[in-house]
């Protein structure tokens, strides 16, 4: 049965729980201002001395993140409880993929993501190892592009910084990286994925061992999901990437995305 806290507030069920993983896009802000609401939930979360992480399927390091939740508002005790699924990539390619020759598909301002090893970066993919995915490049916002751009490539692996399909920025829905890895699968290639809701990504951003967990999130597909594959509590937030799909009958929803949901709220709200 799934628990509606619109009204109760999340303080009904604090106590039930030891660690809390916090999506950040979509429940901490919008990607373009706080929700003042859930910075007070981050407070209160402080003053009982739960632990907590900010885990977001960004494609960027921590520290890139941390800046701009500071630069929105975010104080650094609360901002620096961060672990973004870039961060997971990069400790990933720094070992694994160390002296290897790659292509980076994506935004430019996606470069600190492997600045420290940047000479190995190709201008051609052709020339390439492997592709780095970090979302869609500023000029190419069709699908079908990468479809075709893709396709002759199949035979080289793609790492994806972020499994998300899509984001809102305040009214305005986006593709991300996972949507581009997604294209890659069907056409025959193989992605290796870094963030919610694959397991690495909780393991290595704090110890959850022995630890009774709610995930909170706006993402059925990533938030909700890696709480399910987990085994931990999940709360989802209803106005969030989801806002846009049939509410009424929340159960088609979950049937449809295929998840179980402890906890529902209109808003992440003490």
């Amino acid at each position: 049965m799934t628990v509606n806290l619109s009204n109760i507030g999340l303080r009904e069920i604090v106590n039930s729980f030891d660690l809390f993983y916090i999506d950040i896009w979509g429940v901490l802000h919008n990607g373009i201002k706080l929700n003042e609401d859930a910075v007070n939930v981050l407070s209160e979360l402080d003053n009982l001395g739960k632990e907590y992480v900010l885990l977001t399927n960004a494609p960027r390091p921590n520290s890139d993140v941390i800046k701009f939740l500071e630069k929105l508002g975010l104080d650094a005790k609360k901002s620096s409880k961060v672990y973004t699924s870039g961060q997971g990539s990069l400790n990933y390619l720094s070992n694994e993929k160390k002296n290897i020759k790659f292509y980076h598909l994506g935004p430019e301002r996606d470069f600190n993501l492997f600045k420290n090893f940047k000479s190995l970066k190709q201008k051609n993919l052709e020339d390439a190892d492997y592709i780095i995915c970090t979302g869609l490049f500023d000029k190419y916002e069709s699908l079908e592009f990468y479809k075709k751009f893709l396709s002759s490539f199949i035979d080289k692996e793609m790492v994806c910084t972020n499994p998300d399909l899509i984001v809102d920025r305040g009214d305005i829905t986006e593709y991300c990286a996972g949507s581009v890895a997604k294209v890659f699968e069907e056409i025959g290639g193989k992605v290796k994925y870094f963030g919610k809701p694959y397991p690495l990504v909780y393991k290595k951003s704090i110890n959850n061992q022995s630890k009774s967990v709610l995930c909170i999130g706006d993402n059925l597909n990533t938030d909700i999901r890696g709480a399910n594959l987990q085994n931990f509590n999940s709360l989802f937030i209803l106005n969030g990437i989801h806002k846009k799909e049939n509410q009424n009958e929340l159960n088609k929803l979950f049937e449809k995305y295929q998840v179980d949901v402890n906890y529902i709220q209109e808003k992440l709200k003490w």
